[in-house]
């Protein structure tokens, strides 16, 4: 059995995940999904990983999943614990000592072809269904931008197997753009599955079936006990 620490992204709560974590559950896995406190000005990455840190303590076989911004936090998390394996879901991706308010110039974001949306929905919630985009909106807290422009304390990509997951049709982080930014950092190619950039609400049942094939490659079975050898 894993431990999935679920990250949301910027501006948003653990509640985004809860699809996603009743899904893992009927596979036979275990999740957390803790609140960061992405409202607190005094708060940034550090503080940010220390709180999913904290959610994780004593817990075994971790498994890091981080969804946007939360690709900011998950390889931290690595510094604090011991991690099995760190996935990164329709992300951003760090390089050290990167802020987050510099990713897009740094990653050409601004040059990707891309279109515009200027409603929330339409980027974020496309392929969502309505009442569940719309507790989202509702549920959102807002996210502090004051400590945003500091450099990340990432000093290294974290020793911990690494997979990164795209959405086909995100508004938000174009799939070329993530494949992209994936090979350059980390010398990765994505997986990739359909959807927008919020699949924890719009694909759970897949996006869970995944995370739980990642676990099964990492050799920790759905019952509880890793399999032999």
């Amino acid at each position: 059995m894993a431990t999935f620490g679920l990250i949301h992204g910027a501006g948003d709560v653990g509640w985004y995940w809860h699809l996603v974590q009743a899904e893992l559950a009927r596979r036979g896995h275990d999740s957390v999904a803790p609140d960061l406190p992405c409202t607190d000005d005094s708060a940034g990455l550090a503080e940010y990983a220390d709180t999913m840190a904290g959610a994780l303590a004593g817990r075994p076989d971790v498994i890091v999943v981080g969804q946007s911004l939360g690709g900011f936090v998950a390889p931290l998390v690595c510094d604090r614990l011991p991690v099995r394996l760190l996935v990164l879901v329709a992300p951003m991706i760090p390089a050290p000592g990167e802020p987050p308010a510099g990713y897009t110039a740094a990653t050409g974001y601004d040059d990707e072809p891309r279109e515009r949306y200027d409603d929330p929905i339409a980027v974020f919630y496309q392929d969502v269904p309505p009442e569940l985009a719309a507790e989202a909106l509702k549920r959102s807290p807002g996210q502090s931008e004051a400590r945003m422009a500091e450099p990340s304390p990432l000093a290294a990509w974290p020793a911990v197997p690494t997979k990164v997951l795209l959405c086909r049709d995100d508004r938000m982080f174009p799939a070329p753009y993530v494949r992209r930014v994936a090979r350059d950092r980390l010398g990765i190619t994505p997986d990739e599955i359909d959807g927008g950039h919020t699949p924890a609400l719009s694909r759970p049942a897949e996006l869970a079936e995944r995370l739980a094939g990642y676990a099964a490659e990492q050799g920790l079975s759905a019952t509880g006990t890793r399999p032999p050898g």
